[in-house]
C-alpha cells in the first residue's frame, strides 16, 4: 500500500467535507470490528464538536433505521476491510441516494465498497502495529479533521503530530510485555468464558475483543461490558475464579475504570488490567492522550490474543460458519 496515496485520500475527503455547505450530522457506520472502530470516532465527535452530531451504528441498522436527519447536511463514514461486506456496501448506496457525502475505508481498493463511495481512503493491515495509516488511527484523524475544517478545532495538530512517536511506543511496550503475555496465555488458555470492560474512548477496543477475538476467533463466550454499567447487573457474574479483560484510560473516564476494577479485583483473583498511564500514554500531550489509548490498547491486546491461540492451539484464523455458510 502506497501510505502517501493514504495521506491523499485523507486529504481528499476532509476537503469535500470542507467544502459542504452545512455538516450537522455524522453517522459511523460499520458491521463487527470495523463497527468497534467507529465507538471511538463517535465518543471523538462528542468530546470535540460544538454543531455537530456523531453516532455510531451497525450498518443492517443504520439503512433499517433510516434516520430523519440523514440527508444533504450528513456526512457518513463507513469501513469494511475486505470492502465486500453487503451491509456495509448497502449502508453507502442508501446514503448517497439521501443526499450524504460518503466517505470508506477498505483494505481493498476496488472493492464493492470503494466503487459505492464517494470517498475512498486505503488502510494498512498489520494487527500487531499501530501507525497513522491503520484503520484505526486513520479513523481519528478524519474524525479530528473534520471537526478542524468545520469549527477550528486544532486537536487535529496534536494529535498527528502523536502519531509520529505511537509506533515506537507500541513495539516497545509488546516487547516488555512478553512475559505478562506468556503468563496470561497459560493462566486462560482453558477458559471457557473471559469478559472484558472499559469506558469512554476504549470501549470499541472492549467490544472488539469481546465479539471479534474471545467469541469469533477462540471460541471463547466473552461480553463487552461498559465499565460504568458493570454496577448495573454485570458485577453480580463477579466471581473469585472469573476472568475479566480490563482496559484503564485516561482522561474524564478514568474514574469510571477505577470504580469497575477495584471492585472486580477486590472478588475476583483474574483480572487482567491494561493501564494506559503504566504503559507510558502520559508523555503524549493531555489533549489528545484519551484518542491515542485506543491505538495503544489494540494491538497490545492483539499480542495477548495470538500467545493465547498459540497457548490454546486454536488458530486466530479458524472459523465455523464465518465465510463457510450462507448467512
Amino acid at each position: 500500500m502506497d501510505i502517501h496515496k493514504t495521506d491523499a485520500q485523507i486529504a481528499d475527503a476532509l476537503k469535500a467535507v470542507s467544502g459542504r455547505e452545512s455538516v450537522t450530522d455524522i453517522f459511523f457506520v460499520a458491521c463487527g470490528g470495523s463497527f468497534s472502530l467507529m465507538l471511538t470516532t463517535q465518543y471523538i465527535t462528542d468530546r470535540e464538536a460544538s454543531r455537530i452530531n456523531g453516532i455510531a451504528l451497525n450498518a443492517a441498522e443504520f439503512t433499517a433505521r433510516a434516520p430523519k436527519t440523514l440527508g444533504r447536511n450528513s456526512l457518513v463514514i463507513a469501513c469494511s476491510h475486505s470492502g465486500t461486506t453487503p451491509e456495509t456496501v448497502e449502508a453507502i448506496r442508501f446514503a448517497r441516494q439521501a443526499g450524504a457525502l460518503t466517505i470508506s475505508l477498505t483494505n481493498v481498493l476496488g472493492s464493492p465498497l470503494d466503487d459505492a463511495s464517494e470517498f475512498t481512503i486505503a488502510y494498512k493491515h498489520t494487527p500487531l502495529e499501530m501507525s497513522s495509516h491503520h484503520s484505526a488511527a486513520i479513523l481519528s484523524r478524519l474524525a479530528l479533521g473534520i471537526v478542524k475544517v468545520r469549527e477550528g478545532n486544532n486537536k487535529a495538530d496534536d494529535f498527528e503530530a502523536a502519531l509520529t512517536t505511537l509506533p515506537r511506543l507500541v513495539d516497545q511496550k509488546i516487547a516488555d510485555l512478553k512475559g505478562e503475555i506468556a503468563t496470561f496465555a497459560e493462566a486462560h488458555k482453558r477458559d471457557s468464558v473471559i469478559y472484558t470492560m472499559a469506558s469512554g474512548s476504549n470501549y470499541g477496543v472492549a467490544y472488539c475483543y469481546a465479539i471479534c477475538l474471545f467469541q469469533e476467533m477462540l471460541w471463547i463466550h466473552s461480553a463487552a461490558i461498559q465499565a460504568g454499567e458493570y454496577f448495573h447487573g454485570p458485577f453480580e457474574v463477579t466471581d473469585f475464579d472469573v476472568p475479566f479483560v480490563q482496559l484503564m484510560g485516561v482522561g474524564p473516564t478514568r474514574a469510571i475504570d477505577e470504580r469497575a476494577f477495584s471492585f472486580a479485583q477486590k472478588y475476583s483473583r483474574r483480572v487482567t488490567a491494561l493501564d494506559a498511564r503504566k504503559l507510558g500514554i502520559s508523555d503524549f500531550p493531555e489533549s489528545i492522550a484519551e484518542y491515542l489509548t485506543p491505538l495503544l490498547f489494540t494491538p497490545i491486546l492483539r499480542a495477548y490474543m495470538e500467545k493465547l491461540a498459540e497457548a490454546k492451539g486454536h488458530p486466530l484464523t479458524v472459523r465455523r460458519y464465518m465465510w463457510k455458510l450462507e448467512y
